[in-house]
């Protein structure tokens, strides 16, 4: 049986939002910047809903959203922390049916991502805050972050996965063992 780190999983995500926001704008090309919304904190919610659960995953991305969302977001908040908080869930709870395989990590990783973006873009074209089609924002800002997304995780998955599990011996494997 395997438990989540989960006081871990909250370091590396604050290690990950300093580097999305102090490296990553220096690596982007200034052509690309309004292009690459990068989200690394997702990517983490995902592998805390694949390594925690559904309920830990909505409060992890709850609060890593709403953290987003004042620092980044600042003329709406909670856009991104209702977004993050129920794709966390929703991929949580696609976890608890099916076996965790790479693929099946980076399938979710750009399903998410691309139900993330869209949905903040509903959000903030429900209160007219942006006047942009959604083609093209699917095109131009959805499916490259989806892309660079699934690098991201394909990138993190083994190193989170061997920092983030603890590996919780039964009592009834501990009594098999003696």
């Amino acid at each position: 049986m395997t438990r989540i780190r989960l006081n871990r999983a909250i370091v590396a995500t604050l290690i990950l939002l300093l580097i999305q926001s102090s490296v990553l704008p220096w690596l982007v090309p200034s052509a690309w910047s309004g292009r690459l919304l990068l989200h690394l904190p997702f990517v983490m919610t995902v592998f805390v809903a694949l390594l925690g659960g559904r309920h830990r995953a909505f409060l992890f991305g709850l609060g890593f959203g709403l953290l987003e969302d004042m620092l980044f977001y600042g003329h709406m908040i909670g856009a991104y922390a209702f977004g993050m908080a129920l794709i966390g869930y929703l991929i949580g709870l696609a976890f608890e049916r099916k076996l965790s395989t790479l693929a099946f990590v980076l399938l979710l990783t750009g399903i998410g991502s691309g139900l993330l973006d869209m949905l903040v873009y509903f959000v903030y074209k429900l209160f007219s805050l942006t006047h942009l089609s959604a083609s093209f924002v699917f095109y131009w800002q959805v499916l490259p972050t989806l892309l660079l997304h699934m690098l991201v995780a394909l990138a993190l998955y083994l190193p989170s996965r061997r920092f983030l599990v603890r590996q919780v011996v039964s009592q009834s494997e501990a009594a098999e063992g003696n």
